[in-house]
């Protein structure tokens, strides 16, 4: 008799689960940024937002919750309702960096959240002031060695994909360019701009206009496949560091325990918003393309990130109180 109860238990339960999937969406996602407004994250929401209401037929309200380096949105995502009715745009600093850089984080990337989908891929570049007499990455080891202790890089802060990509360059060659960190990745390419650091690795779409109108000197990108924004320009492996490539990237996660059916009804809606061309060329002009792919491929991407990032951070030693 008890078999039975418990039987019919389970029955109702997943009847009731497949009842509310089938009818999901049926109230308004919040979609939380864990940065503030204005920035390239709140940017890809905001892109993304307008679309996926059409898809689901629902309100999708941003939520912009910055603050300790993306870990206060993202918390607020891990310990929210498994419901589908909270989802997080993910990035590669809590996602893969925190649990490393801080202390402490009140969460974990791994067991609380559900991949959904990878959204980005972003190259960064390296850039320097038209003042550095350089053209190539040959040239600037050169000079680096030439003036040992002298180039600088700036960066958004410790940690960010700009500070790591800086570290990893040191590592691959040896070298020590000392690091700048700025409160923002903005304060920073201002001042590379304006020829105070002379150094950057910064994120393509946000170095890009300058590039072009010859206020920075692009010498390599740091994926490990050319950029079509600047195709004429060779990666850092291309240039003469074999196997180097570090990119940043972001994604949509949700709770851990959100229903795998919801998971999958958003996988599909965003890949096939990514799939519309106008929407991808509007996408691309972020300085990102379009990755899109399977919930499966994302969860892959964010444990082997977090152990190659962790690493890098541990091995430069650097922290956040």
């Amino acid at each position: 008799m008890l078999k039975k109860a418990i039987l019919a238990s389970m029955l109702i339960a997943q009847a009731f689960t497949a009842a509310a999937n089938d009818v999901y969406p049926s109230k308004p996602i919040k979609f939380v940024v864990p940065y503030p407004p204005g920035g390239p994250t709140d940017a890809m929401a905001r892109l993304i937002q307008g679309p996926l209401q059409t898809k689901l037929n629902t309100p999708v309200i941003i939520d912009n919750r910055g603050g300790a380096g993306g870990n206060i949105g993202s918390d607020f995502v891990a310990k929210s309702p498994a419901d589908g009715y909270t989802i997080l745009l993910a990035a590669s600093g809590p996602m893969a960096v925190n649990k490393t850089l801080y202390k402490s984080v009140p969460f974990d990337p791994e067991k609380d959240f559900a991949p959904i989908i990878q959204i980005s891929a972003f190259p960064l570049v390296l850039e320097v002031h038209p003042s550095v007499p350089v053209s190539s990455l040959k040239q600037f080891l050169a000079l680096a060695k030439e003036r040992p202790g002298e180039l600088s890089f700036a960066s958004a802060g410790n940690g960010t994909p700009q500070h790591l990509a800086g570290e990893l360059f040191n590592s691959a060659t040896g070298m020590k360019l000392q690091h700048i960190p700025y409160k923002g990745a903005g304060p920073a390419l201002n001042d590379v701009v304006g020829g105070h650091v002379k150094v950057m690795f910064d994120i393509l779409g946000s170095s890009v206009q300058y590039i072009k109108t010859g206020k920075l000197r692009p010498l390599a990108v740091t994926t490990a496949t050319r950029s079509p924004t600047l195709p004429d320009v060779p990666t850092l492996a291309e240039a003469g560091l074999p196997g180097y490539s570090i990119s940043g990237w972001h994604g949509i996660v949700a709770p851990a325990a959100t229903p795998k059916p919801v998971i999958s009804k958003l996988n599909q809606a965003i890949n096939e918003i990514f799939a519309d061309p106008g929407f991808k060329k509007r996408w691309e002009e972020l300085g990102t393309p379009i990755v899109g792919g399977t919930p499966e491929t994302f969860g892959a991407l964010m444990r082997s990130e977090s152990s190659k990032l962790g690493k890098l951070v541990k091995d430069a030693g650097v922290t956040v109180d």
